[in-house]
């Protein structure tokens, strides 16, 4: 009997001590640091240098939009907590960019550089296609070269938009605007002056419209860029945190849709690329025509 006695207090023991261990371990399992810890994927390789997205890549990322705490006392971090929380980002950006409809390079001047039949065709299936949609758009930025500007009477003839939202910007002209991998023989070491002289513009377009909402901005908002394939090309790799030499391995069509969404966090991501299913596969093209083409 003692012997069964015996038994039972350390089978008794032997449970609570289970249950208290498991109880423990689940709780610890449950603390934030553990949860965050566990969602993440393994990986079996670690992840390289370049792959790492960076947060702050628009500068307003809100802790580096705060002044720093200075000291451990209530007031400083409560100080610090408010401007924090003044500077988080609510809403969602939307940027849609469209290519210029094919046009013909017949003048050694921008002016002389009008689109083809098809071209204005491509670019009305294009508005057609926005109109579709139903986007009400917050702004609308056109490029000042001929082709855009062209291309964009046509696609506002099929939208609904505020005359007041549009703007012209010449930071948006095409151009080279890096120095692409792999190299193409036609741009040349003594042609290079072209990526030194494009590069900074196109770059500052980019810093001028691509970034998070503001913090006082309540709702999701949609701006429309019609623009140009290399500008474009460009830009995606950019967003996207991708090398930026890599915008010539991407190819946009005549009055293509590229849509990319910038998240409250500054996560980026892209929907469409040179999207133009919504035309017939007769109008499609990417090349510049040495004539033009009749449409059948």
């Amino acid at each position: 009997m003692a012997t069964l006695k015996n038994l039972r207090i350390i089978s008794s023991i032997v449970v609570g001590t289970g249950a208290g261990l498991s109880a423990y371990y689940y709780q610890r399992l449950r603390e934030p640091e553990n949860l965050v810890q566990n969602s993440l994927p393994v990986y079996s390789t670690p992840v390289s240098e370049g792959a790492l997205w960076d947060t702050n890549w628009d500068f307003r990322e809100p802790k580096s939009c705060v002044r720093p705490i200075k000291n451990d006392s209530p007031q400083e971090e409560n100080r610090y907590n408010n401007e924090l929380e003044k500077m988080r980002v609510k809403a969602t950006r939307h940027i849609v960019l469209v290519r210029h409809g094919q046009y013909l390079d017949n003048g050694k001047h921008d002016k002389d550089h009008h689109l083809t039949e098809l071209g204005r065709l491509q670019a009305k299936y294009t508005g057609q296609r926005l109109h579709e949609l139903g986007i009400k758009w917050d702004k609308i930025i056109v490029s000042t070269m001929t082709r855009a500007q062209e291309t964009s009477e046509m696609i506002l003839k099929e939208i609904e938009y505020d005359p007041e939202k549009v703007r012209h910007c010449p930071y948006l002209r095409e151009g080279a605007p890096i120095a692409p991998q792999p190299p193409i023989s036609h741009w040349r070491p003594e042609k290079f002056q072209h990526f030194f002289q494009d590069g900074a513009r196109i770059e500052a377009a980019f810093r001028r419209y691509f970034h998070r909402a503001a913090p006082d901005q309540e709702h999701d908002s949609h701006t429309l860029i019609i623009g140009h394939a290399n500008v474009i090309r460009y830009f995606v790799c950019r967003a996207l945190q991708l090398p930026p030499e890599a915008w010539l391995r991407i190819n946009i069509n005549h009055g293509s849709i590229t849509w990319l969404t910038i998240r409250p966090s500054g996560n980026v991501s892209i929907h469409h690329l040179g999207e133009t299913g919504y035309m017939p596969a007769n109008v499609i093209s990417h090349r510049i025509p040495r004539e033009a083409k009749n449409v059948v």
